[in-house]
């Protein structure tokens, strides 16, 4: 992507989209920031040797742009009837509920998530995952300007989590899993945000890190389907170990890297006595780690396949080693971590 300056130029303007957002000190500014990262994102998506990627391309930018409809008449209509044009702040009820919608729509949260995995379904690995991690920074940033605890608040949280959870049950494909997993996230980022930036931030850097770690590990093995990465030829155990290790980390299985954001956030909605959200959040959380679970047995003990003839090669490969060693990161962090605290 470096040596293309044209990708160079838009994936300058994506950042910078996403900068102009998040530091606006008006409604207008964050919306014409999203424009910006909008427009910047869609040639990125645009992949010729992939026909899918014309397809989920449109799907984005139509949806992109209700969101942005939506967001840009509610601010209006805010602007309109309680004369604040230039607050971040949106007091009356309604108005404040239809804005986190239009938000919420940008970066895929259910109920508004109906075109995530299938965008998902058409893009590379490595859009894919921007789309994941870098799109959401600035829709995210900008809910947290309004978003108070309150039904509707709960109500996206708790069906975050649970369409996320369900919907990966009977996925056979690795980028539709993810997007669920992305889906379900969200209803952990989102109590986040409401509960202090440190921990949004923790958050966000270890879900981004795991999410990463794993997609190196698909591009750089060339799986896209559940199938491959049970018996493909061309993946060492090691591999298929950390794939799947990396997996339940980032479905939050202690004593995991990816139950640590997980867990400050349950400390922290029990010390602020919302129970009852933090026991629907860990229950529904756990159908999660049920599938997850089953894929790891089913590809490391039922469906397992190993042939010796490319072993050697694959092992002298660079992306070897670094897959090792993300999952060493992701496996071995918490303990050390806690260790580190309680030495401290």
């Amino acid at each position: 992507m470096i040596n293309n300056p044209t990708k160079f130029l838009f994936l300058t303007t994506l950042m910078g989209g996403t900068i102009i957002s998040i530091s606006a000190n008006s409604w207008f500014g964050a919306w014409i920031g999203l424009e910006i990262n909008l427009l910047s994102f869609i040639p990125l998506l645009i992949n010729s040797s992939n026909l899918m990627t014309t397809e989920a391309s449109l799907k984005y930018f139509l949806t992109q742009a209700l969101a942005s409809i939506t967001l840009l008449f509610t601010v209006i209509l805010s602007a309109l009837i309680f004369a604040a044009p230039n607050s971040l702040l949106v007091m009356n009820p309604f108005i404040n509920s239809l804005l986190s919608s239009s938000l919420l729509l940008k970066m895929g949260a259910a109920p508004f998530h109906f075109w995530f995995p299938g965008v998902m379904e058409g893009l590379t690995w490595i859009n894919g995952f921007m789309l994941m991690t870098w799109q959401k920074i600035a829709p995210l940033m900008l809910l947290s300007y309004n978003l108070t605890l309150n039904t509707f608040s709960t109500l996206i949280i708790v069906l975050s989590i649970l369409i996320g959870s369900i919907g990966g049950l009977n996925q056979s494909s690795l980028r539709k899993i993810l997007a669920y997993s992305s889906i379900n996230h969200l209803g952990w980022l989102i109590p986040a945000l409401m509960l202090g930036e440190n921990l949004w931030n923790i958050y966000f850097i270890t879900y981004s890190f795991l999410t990463g770690t794993i997609i190196f590990m698909l591009q750089t093995f060339n799986i896209s389907h559940l199938n491959q990465a049970f018996s493909y030829k061309s993946v060492p155990p090691i591999i298929k170990f950390s794939l799947f290790s990396t997996l339940l980390s980032l479905g939050g299985l202690p004593p995991f890297l990816g139950f640590l954001p997980k867990w400050l956030i349950i400390q922290s909605l029990a010390a602020s006595s919302m129970i009852f959200t933090v026991t629907l959040m860990t229950t529904m959380t756990l159908i999660t780690l049920f599938y997850y679970l089953r894929l790891a047995f089913s590809a490391l003990m039922l469906s397992y396949a190993e042939n010796t003839w490319n072993k050697p090669i694959m092992k002298m490969m660079p992306p070897f080693y670094l897959s090792v060693i993300f999952m060493m990161i992701s496996t071995m962090s918490l303990p050390i971590t806690s260790l580190i605290f309680h030495l401290m």
